[in-house]
């Protein structure tokens, strides 16, 4: 059922760890099992995504945006003909470094990191797949497979297999999971903006995606609507219709016709044209402006930032209060990033619980 373009898991390039194969389950649904069944995974219902977490019932965490990712992405991938059980993988996956109190928490971390390698979730996702999960007595980390590690790359310049070959880009299905993660955040960033009245219906008609969307709804229903959920279904589907348009013709138009092909390619093969690039770029603008750097968000960031910071200098002082697991990787890592992932495993509740008992 897969074209010819697609990963396949008999083609896996495998794991670092050799396993026998499952009787039944291919390695990427293992690969699936295994990040939803990981501590990493559970914590992100407690993770903030725009409001912190404990502000509303209503409010996507991290946990929900992720779900959303592999929603986007399934539906994506199977209009291409890709691997429906890796792109799900992958978007599963692709938060699970995330710090608590969204990118502003990132934002600190980094900079209390800046001499010591920094913070990046992207990374901080392969790390903890890799070394910080402990799931299995015979190694650390996950064991996950190549194509599933390759899809936590997304920002990486190049790629490079395990037999040593170096491509400049990764599989469809790791594309397909990017663009989803950037369709989800746009759609829940409007509809949690306008849940909690930050962003007003009459600011979003100035947005193109936002009158088309309105265009849609009218079309489908014979008459104008301001129904919010609406509106956002129309939002969701003309954007997932346009990539998936927009991504057919890319790929026919480059001749790919195997997973090598699509890894020599230079060019990312998913994605929007130009006009809806703009369009998309005018909205996180917007979204950029009015939502997220709006002072009611601002303020709440900046106070659970500061008690990160708090909390980092905190353990620097007291490593021997970080637990077995990452006083273990004092030596291996240094004080420093053993103090870093500590605290980007933590979630919101977390760190105030911490904080409250400093």
């Amino acid at each position: 059922m897969l074209r010819s373009y697609a990963q396949c898991s008999s083609d896996s390039l495998g794991r670092a760890i050799p396993e026998p194969e499952h009787p039944f389950r291919s390695c990427f649904q293992r690969d699936r099992d295994r990040i939803v069944h990981s501590t990493a995974f559970r914590r992100l219902d407690g993770k903030t995504q725009v409001f912190l977490n404990g502000k509303g019932d209503y409010y996507r965490t991290r946990l929900t945006h992720t779900i959303e990712v592999a929603s986007i992405s399934r539906t994506i991938a199977r209009a291409l003909g890709l691997n429906e059980d890796l792109v799900e993988a992958i978007a599963l996956a692709h938060d699970l470094g995330h710090s608590p109190s969204g990118h502003e928490g990132e934002k600190t971390l980094n900079k209390l990191m800046a001499s010591h390698g920094g913070f990046d979730h992207n990374e901080q996702s392969l790390r903890v797949v890799e070394l910080l999960e402990e799931s299995y007595p015979q190694h650390p980390g996950l064991n996950l497979s190549y194509e599933v590690l390759e899809g936590l790359r997304k920002h990486h310049a190049h790629f490079e297999t395990p037999h040593g070959k170096i491509y400049p880009s990764p599989s469809l299905e790791a594309q397909v999971a990017d663009m989803a993660d950037a369709i989800a955040y746009n759609n829940h960033d409007l509809d949690d903006g306008l849940e909690s009245g930050l962003l007003l219906p009459q600011q979003l008609d100035q947005l193109t995606v936002w009158q088309r969307a309105k265009h849609q709804a009218f079309k489908e229903l014979g008459y104008k609507t301001d129904n919010r959920a609406f509106l956002r279904r129309c939002f969701m589907n003309h954007q997932v219709e346009a990539l998936i348009t927009h991504s057919r013709a890319a790929i026919a138009a480059a001749g790919v016709d195997s997973i090598e092909q699509v890894r020599q390619s230079s060019q990312t093969l998913i994605g929007f044209n130009q006009v809806q690039q703009k369009e998309n770029q005018e909205l996180r603008n917007f979204l950029a402006q009015h939502l997220e750097n709006h002072p009611d968000i601002s303020t709440q960031h900046h106070e659970a930032c500061y008690k990160i910071e708090r909390l980092f200098q905190h353990f620097l002082t007291n490593p021997e209060q970080l637990g077995y697991h990452y006083i273990s990787r004092i030596e291996i890592d240094g004080k420093h990033r053993a103090v870093c992932d500590y605290i980007a495993g933590m979630t919101d509740r977390y760190v105030k619980l911490h904080y409250d008992s400093l």
